[in-house]
């Protein structure tokens, strides 16, 4: 039985879930259906290619031994049946409605921790699979590569064999110790300073404005979801028109909706400017352990006190300029990277702390998930939609995942159910903001 430890943010991951905040993402793709039946004939091949896929047999354990005490393991489960992960359900007419309840629900540790639910369409055209994965056991990157080994394979150009690096011996191993010490030196003291300044901009970040009571709430372990989809032309002709990036316009997006949805529930924008935490990825190529979440972010003031969308966009824009400008290793956005200092012991103990006190970090996550550019299917049956649903922390009530698949944008929304009842009325802020700064671009 082969294992393999968790990376420490995985680690932390698994450390910080409680049963009223899980610790899982999500997917919901909606399917073209070609017939009524066609959800039963989905989730029979979810559940017959599962057991092919090695990531979807990996279940995580806890670990004692004296050099990792207190951390955690992931390891292929002996008893691992596909139909304890599967699901079918009966069908519905709001695919999301039934994906907040079953976004509530905390996936079993003592298996290997995801879940397919698929949900028949009552018109019988249409059929919808929510994919949950835990963070500590993939992160989006991850969580796409193995959705995508249980879709339709793809015809796709195979790549030309890599080049292997000769064994180079110990002999030159050791001749490059003395070389090696000053740089791990070196390293050590730029982390310490690296963790320095990460704790000293996280200190800055909790002063000045402050967001709406909206934006935070008590636990209620409730969840909501909702999903928007945004043409990318719209996206594209107010990037050339006001300049910025393709992700600039998408958060400076979220940041309108924010003021329309607060003004409209009678909360009101003034001043108000709530701290969004965009991650950034950190994977590598062939790195050490590539299903590790190897994440950092940026962190950036929502001008949703500002009433000129124009304005909120070079907001946007200057400030996602200074964050990359200072890169994904500094900053109070890259809190994650501390996990990596953090032993194995300390995760187990703090874990829940950790948790709750996301909230004195950022307000709301707003965070983009990569996706092939050509069509997926199941069963023949193309992907019309995809909805990428992030964790929601612990205190906040709202969380913004976007993907852009095939020439849309897709929004995907969850919420604590019942801090925001009104998740719909934030959805159709998003389609008005867009319009807002098409119409902005043409004045």
């Amino acid at each position: 039985m082969t294992s393999d430890l968790l990376a420490p943010l995985d680690l932390a991951f698994w450390n910080m879930e409680s049963d009223r905040h899980p610790m899982h993402l999500g997917a919901l793709g909606v399917f073209t259906a070609h017939s009524p039946t066609a959800g039963a004939h989905a989730a029979d091949l979810l559940a017959a290619r599962a057991a092919a896929v090695p990531g979807l047999r990996m279940r995580i354990r806890d670990v004692w031994q004296p050099l990792a005490f207190g951390s955690a393991a992931r390891e292929n489960d002996p008893d691992f049946d596909p139909l304890h992960h599967v699901r079918l359900h009966a069908p519905t007419t709001d695919f999301h409605a039934l994906a907040g309840k079953l976004m509530e629900r905390p996936l079993e540790r003592d298996r290997p921790p995801w879940e397919a639910h698929v949900l028949p369409g009552e018109d019988g055209v249409s059929f919808a699979v929510l994919f949950k994965f835990h963070h500590a056991l993939a992160d989006g990157l991850r969580a796409l590569k193995l959705a995508a080994g249980v879709l339709d394979p793809l015809d796709l150009p195979e790549r030309g064999p890599r080049a292997i690096e000769p064994p180079r011996g110990l002999l030159s191993d050791v001749r490059r110790l003395p070389g090696l010490i000053p740089q791990l030196v070196k390293g050590a003291l730029s982390d310490v300073g690296r963790a320095l300044d990460i704790g000293a901009s996280l200190a800055r970040s909790t002063f000045g404005m402050r967001p709406s009571s909206a934006l935070t709430s008590a636990p209620s372990g409730t969840r909501r979801t909702a999903g928007v989809v945004v043409d990318i032309d719209d996206v594209h002709r107010v990037r050339k028109s006001a300049g910025g990036t393709v992700n600039d316009v998408l958060i400076a997006v979220v940041a309108g909706a924010l003021r329309r949805w607060l003004d409209e529930r009678g909360d009101g924008s003034e001043g108000v400017a709530p701290r969004a935490l965009v991650p950034v990825s950190r994977r590598r190529p062939r790195s050490a352990q590539p299903q590790g979440n190897r994440l950092s972010g940026y962190l950036i003031r929502l001008p949703v006190d500002d009433p000129d969308p124009l304005r909120r966009l070079d907001t946007v824009r200057t400030a996602m300029i200074r964050n990359k400008d200072a890169g994904p290793d500094r900053g109070a956005g890259a809190v994650a990277l501390l996990a990596d200092h953090v032993p194995a012991l300390g995760h187990r103990l703090g874990g829940p702390l950790v948790g709750q006190a996301a909230r004195l970090w950022f307000d709301i996550l707003v965070t983009s998930v990569p996706l092939p550019g050509f069509g997926l299917k199941l069963g023949g049956h193309q992907l019309a939609e995809v909805y990428p649903l992030a964790p929601l922390a612990p205190g906040q009530a709202l969380a913004v995942a976007i993907s852009t698949y095939r020439g849309r944008v897709h929004y995907g929304l969850v919420a604590d159910a019942q801090a925001v009842p009104d998740l719909d009325v934030f959805a159709r802020a998003v389609t008005a903001e867009v319009q807002t700064l098409i119409t902005a671009c043409r004045v």
